[in-house]
C-alpha cells in the first residue's frame, strides 16, 4: 500500500513538472498592479486633454476635434503600453532569474505569438477607426481585442489570465453600448481590473 501511495505521489510530481514546463510561470503579479496604475494615470492625462473641466463621468459625445488632440491621445496610450510592457518584462526577468529559469524559451515564444496576433490586429484596427473619426468605439475595441489576446495566450500561462480576458471582453461589449463613457470603461478595464488581477496573482504566486 505504501509503495502504491509513493508511486501515485511520484506521478503527481511528474505531472506537475510537465504542466509547469508548458506554461510561462515567470509572469509577475506586481507588473499587473503597476500596469493598472499606469493605465489610471494615462486615463487621467487623457481626461485633461479631452474633457477637462467637465466631469469625467459626463456622457461625452463630442468629436475629438483637433488633430493635435488625437495625436496626444495616441501618444498617451502608446506611452502607457510601452511602460507597462517594459515593467512586465523587467519584473518577469527578475522572477525568472530568482527561480533559476529562462525568460525567453519555447513557452514564452509561443505566448508572445499568441498575444501578438490579436494585439497587433486590434491596434491597427483602432488606429483606422480613430483616423476615420469613429472615436466612440475605440475604447470598446481596445478592451475586446485585449481580452481576446489574453484568452489566446492563457493556454501558456496562469488560468487567472483567461478570467481577466473574459472580463475585459464583457466590459468592452458593455462599453460599446455606452460610447460616451469610453474613457471611464477604459480606466476600469485597463486600470482597476489590472490592479485587482495583479493583487490576486501576487498573493497567490509571488509571495
Amino acid at each position: 500500500m505504501k509503495e502504491i501511495q509513493e508511486y501515485e505521489k511520484d506521478l503527481a510530481s511528474i505531472r506537475s513538472m510537465m504542466e509547469r514546463s508548458g506554461k510561462f510561470i515567470s509572469l509577475s503579479g506586481m507588473s499587473g498592479i503597476l500596469s493598472g496604475l499606469y493605465a489610471l494615470a494615462g486615463a487621467g492625462a487623457a481626461y485633461f486633454v479631452m474633457q477637462y473641466p467637465n466631469s469625467p463621468l459626463r456622457y461625452w459625445q463630442d468629436p475629438v476635434g483637433e488633430e493635435t488632440t488625437l495625436l496626444k491621445l495616441v501618444l498617451i496610450a502608446s506611452l502607457v503600453l510601452i511602460i507597462s510592457i517594459s515593467t512586465g518584462l523587467w519584473l518577469s526577468h527578475r522572477k525568472a532569474k530568482k527561480s533559476g529559469t529562462k525568460l525567453w524559451n519555447a513557452t514564452s515564444r509561443q505566448l508572445f505569438v499568441n498575444l501578438a496576433i490579436p494585439l497587433c490586429t486590434g491596434g491597427l484596427f483602432i488606429l483606422v477607426i480613430l483616423f476615420t473619426g469613429h472615436f466612440g468605439i475605440a475604447a470598446p475595441a481596445s478592451l475586446v481585442f485585449y481580452g481576446l489576446a489574453l484568452i489566446q495566450g492563457s493556454a501558456n500561462t496562469y488560468d487567472e489570465v483567461r478570467y481577466l480576458g473574459f472580463l475585459e471582453i464583457i466590459l468592452g461589449l458593455i462599453s460599446a453600448m455606452f460610447p460616451g463613457y469610453g474613457l471611464v470603461f477604459w480606466a476600469v478595464g485597463f486600470g482597476v481590473l489590472h490592479i485587482v488581477y495583479g493583487a490576486i496573482m501576487y498573493n497567490k504566486y509571488d509571495r
